[in-house]
């Protein structure tokens, strides 16, 4: 096992600067975990906050003021919650023969940096995936809906965009908030395109006549439930043990859909179904701070990857959950 030198590990900014060449932001594409809970930055690597109840947040209050009198002034109560963020992280040696073998074809360093920070993203996704396409969580008819009698798979016979309007209707019964986003992977995003329901009403709003389903966009998609937000997650993974015949899945699942409210700004108190908390006090990156230390036990360069995170749903209400499958 890699143990590290005397010598303190080193930042490699210049690292993140050279992985920007593999194209970053198209490989990162496939991610939506901070699409779905968008980054808050803590000062502390735990501890806690408080939460309005969502009922607190739409308490109507008298705003009369007579002469000489004063105004309404407001009376929050929190509801108390915690965070914690825990270290993520991953490491990939660099063999000082092999890089020299291979210097002429790529660059070790930059090819040990993507392994290894795709180990932290995946596993982020993975995190929030199994957060958010929970049946656990959202569960009892306020919170979710099994479509599954008609897939949406079934495209001959689904109605996604009348199971979508009702779910709005049910987050907004439940919070008071309207959804802005559903959230799917790349395979039900694919087979939406083919619905005819979807299809007719992308041709009623204007955008013509769609011979192909490829034509169809995700904001076509969008703008035809009525949502701000698709959000199309593409990422896979292999949950078979290592050595063993790979289980290649998607990592958000194509048997559920979630319609919910996600946050739209960097403030804190705007209500939404969750946020990462991310604690930078240790030298975090929320996209991975870049190391590398010498081991010469395995004459080896290291490049570590990691980050400093917690990932929290903050309101159940602000999402229903739909099984489409």
């Amino acid at each position: 096992m890699a143990t590290p030198s005397a010598v303190l590990a080193t930042q490699r900014p210049d690292l993140a600067e050279s992985f920007e060449a593999f194209d970053l932001e198209a490989e990162k594409a496939n991610y939506v975990a901070q699409k779905v809970f968008p980054v808050v930055d803590v000062d502390s690597q735990a501890g806690n906050f408080g939460r309005i109840p969502l009922a607190q947040l739409l308490q109507q209050r008298q705003t009369l003021r007579s002469p000489g009198g004063g105004y309404a002034g407001g009376n929050f109560t929190f509801e108390p919650a915690t965070y914690s963020c825990e270290e993520h992280g991953a490491e990939e040696p660099i063999d000082d023969r092999e890089a020299k073998m291979y210097a002429n074809y790529f660059d070790s360093e930059v090819i040990a940096t993507r392994r290894a920070y795709n180990s932290v993203l995946r596993n982020a996704e993975a995190r929030v995936a199994a957060t958010v396409f929970n049946t656990a969580t959202w569960t009892g008819a306020t919170l979710f809906t099994n479509v599954s009698g008609v897939p949406w798979a079934t495209v001959a016979g689904a109605a996604p965009i009348t199971n979508v309007e009702a779910a709005v209707q049910r987050v907004y019964d439940n919070s008071g908030l309207w959804a802005n986003a559903l959230i799917i992977n790349r395979r039900v995003f694919r087979n939406l395109r083919n619905t005819p329901q979807v299809f007719d009403r992308i041709a009623s709003g204007g955008a013509g006549d769609r011979s192909l389903a490829s034509d169809v966009t995700v904001q076509m998609l969008a703008e035809a439930f009525g949502l701000d937000h698709i959000i199309v997650a593409g990422g896979s993974q292999n949950t078979a043990t290592e050595g063993q015949t790979a289980a290649v899945g998607q990592i958000w699942g194509s048997n559920l859909a979630m319609v919910c409210k996600v946050a739209t700004s960097n403030d804190f108190r705007e209500p939404c179904i969750g946020r990462t908390f991310h604690w930078s006090g240790d030298g975090s990156n929320i996209d991975g701070a870049i190391e590398t230390y010498r081991d010469e036990t395995v004459r080896s360069n290291i490049v570590r990857v990691r980050h400093d995170v917690d990932e929290i749903t903050l309101y159940v209400q602000a999402g229903h959950l739909l099984q489409i499958a």
